[in-house]
C-alpha cells in the first residue's frame, strides 16, 4: 500500500482532476526496462508453449493481463467481491536495481479515511487529485514494480496479488481496509496476514480459477520479453495532496 504524496507550496497550481480517454488521451504506456548495470540472461528465455500470454508478435501488455487476472479473482474470492475492478487503475514503475528484495507492489487510496474527499490539515483544506479514465473515477492506483514483479516465483506473485487487493475497503470508498489496534492496516503481525493471503490465493487455484489468466505469472521478466519483443504497463505520476485553501484560512463556506 503507499501514501498519497505530498506537495510542495510552489507547486500548488498542479490539476485537481487529470483525464485519460481511450479515444484521444489515452494512458501513457512504457517499455519496461532492465535495470542497469544488469546481466542479461542468455539460456532458459523459451516459454512453454502451452502458456497462453497473448499474440506474440505484439508486446506483452502487463496491466491488461493483470487487469483481468484481478477481475477472475474478485469474481471467485468472497472476500473481496466488494471491489469493482473498472474503478482501479493498474500502473508500473521502473526498478532501479536487479534486487529481487525490495518494492513488488502498493494499493494507493485515492480517498482519506472513510472516504472523505477533503482533510485539514497544518490549517488548511486540501484535496486528493482525482483521476478519471473514459470518465470513470478511478478510487484506487495498484502500482507494480516492475521487472522485480515478474521476476518472483509464482506463489510469491499470487500472495502479492492478493495482498494489495485486500487493502481495498470493504466499503470501497478510495480508503484502505482498516483493521482492529495500532497496526490498522497488517493487523499486529504481517506473519499472519501474508499467511491469511496465502490462503486466499490457494482457495482461489483450486476453486475454479480461469487458468489462462494466470499463464503469464509462471513465466518470468526474460521470458515474456524473449517471446513478445518487449513488456509495456502503465505510467502515471502518484497522485498529490494539493491545498484548497492557504494554510491558515477559513475553508470555503
Amino acid at each position: 500500500m503507499a501514501r498519497i504524496a505530498s506537495l510542495p507550496r510552489k507547486e500548488a497550481l498542479l490539476p485537481l482532476e487529470l483525464h485519460w480517454s481511450t479515444a484521444d488521451n489515452p494512458l501513457p504506456l512504457r517499455c519496461v526496462r532492465w535495470p542497469g548495470q544488469t546481466r542479461r540472461p542468455t539460456t532458459g528465455l523459451e516459454a512453454p508453449p502451452w502458456l497462453s500470454t497473448g499474440p506474440i508478435h505484439q508486446p506483452f501488455d502487463f496491466p491488461g493481463h493483470v487487469r483481468a487476472l484481478c477481475a477472475d479473482i474478485v469474481r471467485h474470492c468472497a472476500e473481496l467481491q466488494h471491489i469493482d475492478i473498472s474503478r482501479l487503475l493498474f500502473g508500473m514503475t521502473q526498478a532501479r536495481s536487479s534486487r529481487r528484495h525490495g518494492l513488488q507492489a502498493r494499493v494507493t487510496p485515492m480517498r482519506f479515511r472513510h472516504g472523505r474527499l477533503t482533510r485539514r490539515q497544518r490549517n488548511g483544506l486540501y484535496q486528493v487529485q482525482r483521476y478519471f479514465v473514459d470518465g470513470r473515477e478511478i478510487l484506487y492506483l495498484v502500482t507494480f514494480c516492475l521487472p522485480r514483479f515478474l521476476d518472483q516465483d509464482f506463489d510469491e506473485k499470487f500472495i502479492t496479488l492478493f495482498h494489495e487487493l485486500y487493502h481495498i475497503s470493504p466499503d470501497f470508498n478510495g480508503d484502505l481496509r482498516r483493521h482492529k489496534g495500532r497496526c490498522s492496516l497488517h493487523t499486529r503481525s504481517k506473519r499472519l496476514y501474508d499467511a491469511h493471503m496465502a490462503h486466499l490465493a490457494r482457495a482461489y487455484l483450486h476453486n475454479g480459477a480461469t487458468r489462462s489468466l494466470h499463464d503469464f505469472l509462471r513465466l518470468n521478466f526474460a521470458q515474456l520479453q524473449h517471446r513478445h519483443g518487449s513488456v509495456v504497463g502503465v505510467v502515471v505520476p502518484r497522485p498529490r495532496l494539493l491545498p484548497l485553501t492557504p494554510p491558515g484560512s477559513c475553508p470555503p463556506g
